[in-house]
């Protein structure tokens, strides 16, 4: 559902715009105050998309301030993890010690149950994803040396690459389908906590990673095994699983193929293999033609599958 809310010069009067700028953004994100120098012109506009658990809200405001203290926080039991990516303007995200200096383009995240400030010295524009911290699978000490330190796609690594999608997925939500927004709202909490992980230091895509090759390996057998079938096991998208495997310099099709010929070859070197059939072993490990197979197989180890199980020592020549 994508609801909007208006706080601009020309909807309230002006005794009554900051108040309801502050409770807009309050029920939007987690309880806040709000200030303002009233010498200075400001207006406030904002859009939010619930995504089930997940929230993607585009903020317009400023100059201004925007405070969560220790005693709003102690109160309000939201425990969301926020994180903004900075569209237009500047802005400086405080919390844990830690000051965030966001010029359009980078992303730093912020933790409902501490306190923080976000200082807007000018208009600006940004967009706020708002995540129960558990879908995020962050260890609590993680999530403390994470708040306040800014993410930029310009310095590589995986935020390079997977910033600009998450910028996509989000543009996407509101042209998709119910049944489409589901999906691309647990690929979007991937990629943020990909992107957090590797900014304080950890294997971005390790624990995803992990679990798409285990959930691979466990099925090299099956010959029509497409990168579709994968990414719809984990719940994200194929442009995002392409993605995990581009970063490891590979494609999941050259991936699975090695991984295939690796058991193939280490079978035909193992007990029982001399009384094997080669073309079984290809069947045993996905491949449908065993012409293509003893190809690949010759074309990785320099030999054909009969030639290695005799210099392996198992006797059986074809």
């Amino acid at each position: 559902m994508l609801t909007a809310v208006s706080c601009a010069h020309r909807d309230l009067a002006p005794g009554d715009r900051l108040a309801a700028w502050q409770r807009a953004l309050s029920r939007t994100f987690v309880d806040v105050e709000v200030r303002v120098a009233h010498d200075r012109p400001w207006t406030g506009e904002l859009t939010a998309e619930r995504l089930g658990a997940l929230q993607i809200a585009t903020e317009d405001f400023g100059p201004g301030t925007v405070l969560r203290g220790a005693r709003t926080a102690a109160a309000d039991p939201r425990g969301h993890i926020l994180v903004r990516r900075q569209l237009t303007g500047t802005a400086l995200l405080l919390q844990d010690g830690r000051t965030a200096e966001l010029h359009p383009g980078r992303l730093a995240f912020h933790d409902a149950r501490r306190p923080f400030r976000i200082v807007l010295p000018e208009r600006q524009r940004a967009r706020v994803f708002m995540v129960p911290r558990a879908l995020l699978r962050l260890e609590e000490r993680q999530l403390s040396a994470l708040t306040a330190t800014a993410v930029d796609g310009a310095d590589g690594g995986a935020a390079g690459l997977l910033l600009p999608l998450l910028d996509g997925l989000a543009d996407e939500v509101s042209r998709s389908d119910p049944g489409r927004r589901e999906q691309l709202a647990r690929t979007v909490v991937e990629i943020l906590a990909t992107v957090g992980l590797e900014r304080i230091g950890g294997q971005p895509e390790s624990a995803l990673w992990e679990r798409i090759t285990a959930s691979v390996r466990a099925r090299l057998g099956e010959p029509g095994l497409a990168p579709q079938d994968i990414a719809d096991q984990h719940a994200i998208s194929l442009r995002y699983l392409h993605r995990l495997f581009q970063l490891q310099g590979t494609t999941m099709g050259a991936w699975v193929r090695a991984r295939r010929l690796e058991a193939a070859h280490e079978e035909l070197a193992g007990p029982g293999a001399a009384h094997r059939p080669i073309a079984a072993v290809a069947a045993r490990w996905g491949f449908t033609s065993p012409s293509h197979f003893s190809r690949a197989f010759r074309d990785t180890y320099g030999m054909s599958p009969a030639q290695w199980r005799r210099a392996a020592g198992t006797g059986r020549g074809g």
